[in-house]
């Protein structure tokens, strides 16, 4: 038996509840809230019409949903760091973003070539699964923002940091990857589009939205806080939904001016953090950014989840499958290790930043926003990478807690 609209509105009523419930039940469980809403949603998808909530056939909708979602989370990531921007403080995240990331696109392309897969979608399946997931890695990122008088930028925690900033920008950062895919695709030869991809959709696009981005997070800075009008002077007001207009807004000017928006708006709430540090308003913005990224990504889980009951994994071959684990298990905790060395990390530190690269609705966007050029090979690249944000999901869940406890006490010691 299906369920009809009306019933549809009951489902989503209590899909947010249990969301309400779920992360104090699970607080001291192996089993993370991610997990538990992909459950629900494989459960869910028994009695709805699977066929219309499938990314395959809804591959628009899919794309918007997850777009919202990550930018939705690039805020609230972006409000919650504490430390401000610089090469020598942010060095263990130029080394993941620099070296890390373009080796495990590297790597999953190769391998995937070397399983028989054309070099173009190899390089897509690499790009899509290169970002770590600003939404789906809360366990292991800064909680929030410290404000308050005499407020100090947090300095200790450098996994969390580590994780967090890579987080934020990596996401706007694998555009120019999937790009490249893309032009594999439909312009052939290397030489036809080397120059403009590199000129334009790795520079070009890139500089803008850190333009973009800086600039208008300074202004709404300026505005909320220091305003000569009360009327503007958001701060005084008390009005979270900044946090939002400013998403949006950004998100929106940077397509406009045709730089990457996720850079953009990662870069605006940094710099919109940095106005004021310690005013206690960020609290206020970070909050309500969070709250609206737990509804979305509910709804992103339970979709996954109803997608995978609806045959989303059939095609899963054994390559997809093997190129799932090797990056999950190896790939990505190899790279980072790698590109970590000489950082100021413990042994058991540097594991954990490696180790805790979660794939999820990154890899969701990037697929559905690229993946119409790919023809046949879309339900297989869907089934690996649904398969393998469902594997990153379960692993990095069940251990997220008690490895982050770990580090705590030793930290602590």
């Amino acid at each position: 038996m299906e369920i009809d609209g009306d019933g549809l509105y009951l489902v989503a009523g209590a899909a947010l509840l249990v969301g309400a419930v779920l992360p104090r039940l699970l607080r001291r469980a192996a089993v993370s809230a991610p997990i538990a809403f992909v459950g629900a949603g494989l459960l869910l998808g028994l009695v709805v019409d699977r066929g219309r909530l499938s990314p395959i056939a809804e591959p628009e909708l899919t794309e918007h949903l997850a777009e919202l979602t990550i930018l939705i989370a690039l805020m609230g990531v972006g409000l919650a760091i504490d430390r401000p921007i610089g090469w020598q403080r942010w060095k263990v995240t130029w080394r993941l973003l620099l070296v890390a990331m373009p080796a495990c696109i590297a790597a999953v392309a190769g391998a995937g070539w070397l399983l028989g897969l054309a070099p173009a979608t190899a390089l897509l399946l690499g790009a899509v699964l290169a970002p770590t997931d600003p939404v789906l890695a809360s366990d292991v990122q800064v909680q929030g923002p410290t404000t308050g008088e005499g407020a100090e930028p947090e300095e200790d925690d450098e996994v969390r940091f580590a994780l967090t900033s890579e987080a934020g920008l990596n996401d706007g950062l694998a555009f120019p990857f999937v790009y490249a895919a893309v032009f594999a695709v439909t312009k052939g030869e290397v030489g036809n589009w080397a120059l403009e991809w590199f000129a334009w959709e790795l520079i070009g696009k890139t500089l803008i939205g850190v333009a973009i981005g800086a600039g208008a997070g300074w202004l709404l800075g300026k505005m909320a806080f220091s305003a000569p009008s009360r009327t503007f002077r958001l701060a005084d007001s008390r009005e979270p939904v900044l946090a939002l207009a400013m998403t949006l807004g950004v998100y929106g000017l940077a397509g406009v001016l045709h730089g990457y928006g996720f850079i953009a708006v990662f870069v605006a709430a940094l710099t919109l953090r940095a106005a004021e540090r310690s005013h206690d308003f960020h609290e206020e913005l970070h909050s309500f950014i969070e709250q609206l990224e737990h509804i979305l990504t509910w709804g992103i889980l339970l979709l996954l989840g109803v997608a995978i009951t609806g045959g989303l994994l059939k095609p899963l071959t054994w390559a997809g499958a093997a190129l799932g684990i090797l990056l999950v298990l190896v790939i990505r905790p190899l790279t980072a290790w790698i590109s970590l060395s000489g950082m100021p990390l413990r042994r058991s530190e540097r594991w954990v930043a490696a180790a805790f690269g979660v794939r999820g609705v990154g890899s969701v966007f990037y697929l559905a926003f690229a993946g119409a050029d790919f023809g046949t090979d879309l339900p297989w690249l869907w089934a690996t990478v649904g398969f393998t944000v469902v594997l990153s999901v379960a692993v990095h869940g069940v251990a997220a807690t008690p490895m982050m406890r770990m580090l705590d006490l030793r930290r602590n010691a």
